[in-house]
């Protein structure tokens, strides 16, 4: 049976479980975070950077602050089209997101639990109260004027898999942090999981027992290089759940893996809407003709 039956076959038989990386937005204009032989392409700053003084602080959101305007824009792309119109077939029991941009979401997929957080929100490490990133944008603004105008300079240079961009640092001076509305600190960081913090353990509890369930793991522009997600497909394996890779570059779990597709999403997805939802090549079918 070659991908594309196998593909339609596993989707038929329902209970599909999608877990996706960040290889689903690239189409969206956000890059992901490794190469095609999984060599990761930046470094991005850990939570102990993070917390260890307000210069680190102050250049993590500098580079934020110029990068969410491009960030917040990204709109989904067929692929995540493809996905959310499989969900609504009843074919999909859930999907798993690393990405934190909230696209399969705003494609219209439902049930989706988002590991890794999302930019959308910012968190207080003290009081642990959230806010809108919007608000800390707006906040931003209004504190450093005189950034926001030069931070022009900077709107044009590459985005980075965070959201932010890596701008000069004659850029980040007197940068005034903005403050937690609830308890009045200064540990605001996005409300993301960032190196050095692990995924909360009853969300990862809750993702084992959605493996257990299903009937097929389908991975989705995900390397799965790190464990976080990895360790799905080591439970699906070791459930004997078939494992089907789509991504056109390296895999952590190949070697674990029943299939793996390699080639571009989009495409594959569109097929798999054509054999599995009887729709015809080339008619009208909303976002997904045409692709």
């Amino acid at each position: 049976m070659d991908d594309r039956s196998y593909l339609a076959h596993r989707l038929r038989a329902g209970k599909v479980l999608v877990m996706t990386g960040a290889g689903l937005s690239t189409d969206s204009g956000l890059p992901d975070y490794r190469g095609p032989d999984g060599v990761r392409r930046v470094q991005p700053m850990t939570v102990a950077e993070f917390r260890a003084g307000a210069a680190a602080r102050q250049r993590y959101w500098s580079r934020s602050y110029v990068g969410w305007t491009r960030f917040r824009t990204a709109e989904p792309n067929p692929a995540h089209d493809h996905l959310a119109r499989l969900e609504g077939a009843g074919l999909l029991a859930a999907t798993i997101t690393q990405n934190v941009d909230g696209l399969a979401q705003r494609a219209g997929s439902r049930t989706v639990i988002e590991l890794h957080g999302n930019l959308g929100r910012a968190i207080c490490l003290d009081c642990r109260s959230t806010v809108d990133r919007e608000w800390v944008q707006r906040e931003f603004t209004r504190l450093n004027p005189a950034f926001a105008a030069d931070a022009e300079r900077a709107r044009n240079l590459p985005l980075r898999p965070d959201g932010d961009v890596d701008i000069d640092e004659s850029l980040i001076h007197d940068i005034t942090l903005v403050h937690c509305p609830t308890c009045g600190s200064d540990l605001l960081k996005p409300d993301v999981v960032m190196f050095g913090e692990s995924v909360p353990k009853p969300l990862v509890d809750h993702c084992f027992d959605l493996v257990a369930a299903s009937r097929t793991l389908l991975v989705v522009g995900s390397s799965l290089g790190v464990m976080s997600g990895y360790r799905f497909a080591r439970r699906a394996a070791a459930l004997e759940v078939p494992i089907v890779l789509m991504n056109t570059g390296w895999s952590r779990a190949e070697e674990i893996a029943t299939r793996h597709v390699h080639r571009p999403l989009r495409e594959v997805l569109q097929e798999a809407v054509w054999d599995v939802l009887g729709d015809v090549p080339g008619t009208d079918s909303g976002s997904e003709s045409g692709d």
